[in-house]
């Protein structure tokens, strides 16, 4: 019985690193790019309403 629920237990442990690994890679890269190029844009913005 233990080894039934160590096997599930790694099949869990492999689904959701399957999945969440990829998705924590998109993640990170959108939070990279999106966050300079909005500050950017943001205070392009700022300037030009402004003046």
């Amino acid at each position: 019985m233990l080894k039934i629920v160590d096997r599930l237990a790694e099949l869990i442990y492999a689904i959701f690193t399957i999945i969440l690994r990829p998705f924590s890679y998109i993640l990170a890269g959108g939070i990279i790019v999106a966050t300079p190029l909005y500050l950017i844009v943001w205070i392009i913005e700022f300037y030009t309403t402004s003046m």
